[in-house]
């Protein structure tokens, strides 16, 4: 079955009436004529309830955007974007107001009035600065030392680890670049070692900024062995890791960092399609009084324009109003610009996908083909998922009201003895179950689990639109034993084998390819009829068969006992001769058990 096909070209593959596939259609919550196109999981459903098995498309093992040759003639390089991460106390923030004070253009400077969640800056240089990049970003180089030049880098003016989080619950990759602000007077912290593992994790290239170097307390030199100790060795000491010093209070080192930031970006070859349809994730959305709803998306394919429609997770609309960061009004973002849009029908969550469809009427059909799809992924369902093979760890999100109960659940958990599959605990923590906890689940397809922690209304809403189920519990053992379920439905049974009886082959009567007629003694035990065999000649097992037929003195019978000369019949393609041994036997399945 194709991606898309169109009403009446599933309804002839089926063979069936095309008033039957759309009467099918509007039962669940799709409205389309016989010449609008639905999608493959659409039709893969439809076909489900119809009694068809609809079978995939060959998949790619490419990025999610797919682009043809023709496409690929369109690319054009784009800003970078970039997220600032770091331990609470580092200057993060001061670092961010530091750029963005000292590099927005100057007609532009003060016109900064709302938090949007992202901003552009621009980066002027007088000479080219770029060192081993794939490529000259298609600018005439000078020979001139006056040569100007000026780049955009886009910065993401939200926590770090949101944009992590969001990256792996949708697959969207957020940002390009990732900086981070180390405290020359306090060096690597638990929140500095989190933010490398989040920035590792995802792939993308790390810059030090080592900030507050005015301080009288400065170690520089400390810090770049603390980082070395992590794997960011910097490259005066034969690393790969670029180290900044700077003074985010005293804008020293800032040229500096943002000269580094476009180095990578040349050397990361970041590309994007402006001619596409328009793709971008939402970095931010609320309600605004006077305007409803509103998104902040981050455009990373093609061009996103006034008027049109858009699908954002199970929000849509048509798009009303659009602004860029500094809340002018526009009306189309290239690949890498930061815009507000208004007109949706409701608020979207961060980290989401923004698709251009059609029309509205395309948009609802898409949603509803997305909740006949949605299910609660919960403790109920681990057993099936396993035998469809499509589980080979119980990941968990855990959550404890202190560290006390939160460490012994941890080694309670990873004492269970499981044989081939296990626990595995993504991410723990004390306190409420998050936002970030869910995204991290939908990405993970981990079980979410609490113990006397709670989850706000927001976090409820956001898990049930997602499908993920979150467990809580009072009692220690109670999760335990759930857990421990939970694996044991997700162990294969386990086969044993009870010999029943066996029978010496005195003659064969009949053989052809698959079936032969012996007669022989029970020599030991019983056989039965429908017995499954083992065949062994000259002490040597050559091969299967199943018995079909007893008898006994010319009588059809069930089984023979042990002593008593009878006839057999068996299927089998192997060859069978007298002094041969027969060896029936039964198969038990026994459940399993973790320890």
């Amino acid at each position: 079955m194709p991606k898309i096909i169109t009403v009446r070209e599933f309804a002839q593959i089926l063979n069936l009436p095309v008033t039957k596939v759309i009467t099918e259609l509007m039962k669940n919550g799709v409205i389309a004529s016989i010449n609008e196109s639905i999608d493959f999981d659409t039709a893969s459903i439809l076909g489900d309830e119809l009694g068809y098995e609809i079978k995939s498309p060959v998949e790619s093992h490419k990025s999610k955007v797919e682009l043809t040759e023709e496409e690929k003639k369109h690319l054009v390089f784009r800003p970078p974007v970039v997220v600032i991460m770091g331990h609470v106390d580092h200057g993060k923030t001061t670092l961010l107001d530091a750029i963005r004070n000292t590099n927005v253009v100057e007609s532009e400077s003060g016109g900064i009035t709302q938090h949007i969640g992202a901003y552009q800056v621009e980066v002027r240089q007088s000479e080219p600065k770029f060192r081993g990049s794939k490529t000259d970003r298609g600018i005439l180089r000078n020979t001139q030392d006056d040569f100007v030049k000026i780049n955009k880098i886009t910065f993401l003016d939200t926590p770090g680890h949101e944009a992590f989080s969001a990256m792996r619950a949708h697959g969207a990759n957020i940002t390009d670049i990732a900086i981070l602000v180390v405290a020359a007077d306090d060096g690597v912290k638990p929140q500095t070692k989190e933010a490398i593992s989040h920035a590792k994790a995802a792939g993308i290239p790390i810059i030090v900024a080592i900030n507050k170097i005015d301080k009288p307390e400065a170690d520089i030199e400390r810090v770049k062995r603390e980082l070395a100790d992590l794997d960011l060795l910097t490259e005066e000491w034969g690393g790969k890791t670029i180290i900044v010093p700077v003074s985010a209070k005293q804008n020293k080192g800032i040229d500096e960092l943002l000269d580094m930031i476009l180095v990578v970006s040349e050397m990361e070859d970041l590309k994007a399609n402006p001619l596409r349809p328009a793709q971008g994730v939402v970095i931010e959305s609320h309600m605004q009084a006077g305007m409803g709803p509103i998104a902040t998306i981050l455009v990373q394919e093609g061009t996103l324009k006034i008027g049109q429609v858009v699908l954002i997770g199970s929000i849509y609309g048509k798009i009303r109003l659009m602004e860029n960061y500094l809340g002018k009004r526009i009306t189309s973002a290239s690949p890498s610009m930061p815009v507000r849009i208004a007109g949706l029908n409701g608020v979207c969550s961060f980290g989401e996908i923004l698709d251009v469809t059609v029309d509205e009427r395309t948009a609802k059909n898409k949603l509803a083909a997305k909740d006949i799809q949605k299910k609660i992924f919960g403790l109920a369902q681990i057993s099936e998922e396993a035998k469809k093979g499509e589980l080979k760890e119980l990941n968990i999100i855990l959550k404890a009201d202190v560290d006390g109960s939160l460490s012994a659940i941890k080694n309670s958990l990873q004492s269970i003895v499981s044989g081939n599959v296990k626990v595995k605990i993504i991410s723990d923590g004390v306190g409420d179950i998050s936002e970030s906890d869910i995204n991290m689940a939908v990405a993970s397809k981990a079980l979410v689990i609490g113990f006397r922690v709670s989850a706000s209304a927001s976090v409820a809403k956001l898990a049930e639109e997602k499908g993920i189920k979150i467990s809580k519990y009072d009692i220690i053992y109670n999760l335990i034993d759930d857990i421990s379920a939970a694996l044991e439905g997700m162990l294969e049974p386990e086969f044993i084998e009870e010999i029943m009886g066996k029978l010496e082959v005195i003659k064969v009567f009949y053989s052809t390819k698959n079936h032969k007629i012996v007669g022989g003694k029970v020599v030991d035990g019983k056989l039965e009829s429908g017995l499954k065999a083992h065949l062994y000649h000259s002490g040597k097992k050559h091969g299967e068969g199943k018995i079909t037929t007893l008898k006994l003195e010319q009588n059809p019978v069930s089984e023979v006992l042990k002593g008593f000369e009878c006839g057999v019949g068996i299927d089998t393609e192997r060859p069978i001769k007298p002094k041969d041994l027969i060896e029936a036997y039964k198969t038990e399945e026994v459940m399993r058990r973790v320890k």
